[in-house]
């Protein structure tokens, strides 16, 4: 007997009764391309579309979907993601549903987690002490929507080892992703990070299948799998290391999440998926949810995206002076519970909770963390500003780009977005 054919009997996925599902979240990340909105916090705590954070979204599609056993693997400057967690994931213990947080545990001397094959690793017994039929292990940075139950259903027809998920991309944005190759049945043939000349997809030119960093294993093959690569001279990472050396050695299927449909969803939506892995790509994502027909719809009831915030009253606009550029008014936003628009006006952007825009201030095509207060007269245009950073008066932010350099703020020519870091205070 081969070893290909020796694992595929060792990986057989159990059949019958209702299966046991975990699910992991992979919540780690430091997010350097993020900077400076990850020098405080951790990437999945990163706050988007205002009330919400990056790891409420993968959050929300487990548990819409009713996968209510959920562990999240933490590790670098985790206090706020464990707290906006502690208080506002709580599942039903005494029905042995939970959101938990679990800490690095150095399983390996005092090595941190080296990448997401080592987190598995470094975590088996979380995964041995509730001994699932299947382990989904997702990543807690990514904003799509997805019925994760679709996908299982996919993994168990397809009776494979381990199921990525995947989006079709152009080819020509491909070369940005970690590209699967697949047969016409859906097979995993290869896998190529960040390729030149990234493989297309069967029958539909022009389009390449990108890896989402989310999977579904049998668990016997992902605790074989992850202690291997343990011993492996490799750098433990599941899109680097473990995915292509399964290949012709396993069942690996690819889920087209394009095909997934969540309820409620409007036809443009299907599909979408954003890695916001630079500040461009998180700066465009929050556009997303600005626009008149949202990309990503946060209105649906049937599929809420849920989150936890503290307890504000209700936004609040005032001054509508006739004749007069003292108007309190947003359009085309996202304005969140506590914000006061005091006079001041507010375009295409996304105000965090308890934001106040002061009279005359211009806010534009703008993101605001909770906090914020921007003065009078002031102007914030195509800009990031991180928690708490109160704008004087008159004060421009995004308009003279030597300025805000020189303030020490980021601004990089490539994208125009100027990021203002928490707590910064003007002087």
């Amino acid at each position: 007997m081969s070893d290909g054919e020796d694992n595929r009997r060792r990986f057989a996925p159990r059949r019958g009764a209702q299966p046991n599902v975990l699910a992991l979240v992979l919540a780690g990340g430091e997010g350097q391309r993020l900077a400076p909105l990850t020098i405080e916090r951790a990437k999945p705590a990163v706050p988007i579309g205002g009330r919400y954070r990056l790891i409420d979204f993968v959050l929300s599609n487990l548990v819409n979907s009713g996968f209510l056993k959920i562990k999240v693997l933490v590790q670098y400057k985790s206090d706020s993601l464990s707290t906006h967690i502690a208080r506002g994931w709580r599942l039903p213990a005494m029905l042995d549903l939970y959101v938990e947080v679990v800490p690095a545990q150095q399983r390996r001397g005092k090595d941190w987690f080296r990448g997401s094959a080592d987190a598995i690793f470094q975590s088996i017994n979380v995964i041995t002490d509730e001994s699932p039929d299947y382990v989904c292990v997702f990543s807690a940075d990514h904003i799509y929507k997805m019925d994760v139950r679709q996908m299982l259903d996919y993994h168990l027809e397809m009776d494979a080892h381990m199921t990525v998920a995947a989006v079709p991309v152009p080819v020509a944005d491909a070369t940005q992703f970690g590209v699967l190759e697949v047969d016409e049945k859906g097979w995993m043939i290869g896998f190529r990070e960040k390729a030149s000349d990234p493989r297309e997809m069967p029958g539909r030119p022009g389009w390449a299948l990108a890896s989402c960093g989310n999977y579904i294993w049998n668990t016997d093959a992902l605790i074989d799998e992850a202690k291997q690569d343990a011993e492996a001279a490799s750098q433990h990472d599941f899109g680097k290391n473990v995915i292509p050396r399964m290949v012709g050695n396993a069942r690996v299927a690819v889920y087209d999440i394009s095909q997934n449909m969540v309820p409620g969803q409007p036809e443009r939506e299907r599909g979408y998926w954003r890695d916001v892995g630079t500040v461009r790509s998180y700066f465009d994502a929050n556009m997303d949810l600005v626009q008149v027909e949202p990309l990503l719809d946060l209105y649906n009831p049937r599929w809420p995206i849920r989150t936890w915030t503290q307890p504000s009253p209700p936004a609040k606009f005032v001054f509508a002076d006739e004749g007069s550029a003292r108007v309190g008014q947003a359009t085309d936003s996202l304005v969140s519970e506590g914000c006061i628009i005091s006079g001041g006006r507010v375009n295409r952007s996304v105000l965090s909770p308890n934001v106040r825009v002061n009279s005359f201030a211009q806010v534009e095509e703008s993101i605001l963390f909770e906090g914020c207060s921007v003065g009078r007269h002031a102007r914030v245009v195509r800009a990031i500003v991180d928690k708490g950073v109160k704008i004087p008066s008159g004060a421009h932010i995004g308009v003279d780009h030597a300025l805000d350099l020189s303030r020490g703020f980021r601004w990089d020519e490539s994208d125009g977005i100027t990021v203002v870091p928490k707590g910064f205070v003007f002087t």
